[in-house]
């Protein structure tokens, strides 16, 4: 028996296409999703701690060194003493990493483009709004989430210890 297609189902269609799009699109600069995902956040947020990159990647700080470790190695990142306590460590962008980040963006915006082509103004606009209330209702209950696993390790929003600073 044939089921009609949920609006999950189509929603999970089109985020694999996208996703296919997107990984293709970093093809060219032999940078894996993951790679992008820490180059991406680092350009958002700028220099910070590794535990606080793993926060935002949602990865196990070993994981999220790996990751750095190749980026440095390729000379996309680099690490430098935190000057508001030299016993920790910040990541940042090289300007490599920052142009790469720029080129990627528009290789990704290009490939989304295309796959939104067939949609028309209103469309587009009408799909944007939905999208863009659905994410701002998740990223709401995501930071209660997070909010609430952060007090229960006794950590605040930045992910040093309540009370006191961090050296990771």
């Amino acid at each position: 028996m044939d089921e009609p297609e949920t609006l999950g189902d189509a929603f999970w269609a089109v985020a694999r296409m996208l996703r296919g799009r997107n990984k293709d699109a970093l093809a060219p600069w032999d940078v894996t999703p993951s790679q992008f995902r820490a180059l991406a956040t680092l350009a958002r947020h700028g220099a910070v701690r590794l535990s606080v990159l793993a926060e935002h990647l949602r990865i196990a700080p070993r994981s999220a060194t790996e990751v750095v470790d190749e980026l440095e190695t390729r000379g996309l990142a680099s690490r430098a003493t935190d000057p508001a306590d030299r016993r920790a460590t910040l990541v940042g962008l090289t300007e490599k990493g920052t142009e790469l980040v720029r080129e990627v963006h528009a290789a990704r915006r290009a490939e989304s483009e295309t796959l939104f082509a067939g949609l028309d103004e209103q469309d587009r606009a009408d799909l944007a709004r939905i999208l863009g209330r659905l994410r701002d209702t998740d990223t709401r209950d995501r930071d209660t989430r997070d909010r609430d696993a952060r007090d229960a390790r006794g950590r605040d929003a930045e992910g040093a210890p309540a009370g006191g600073r961090s050296g990771a």
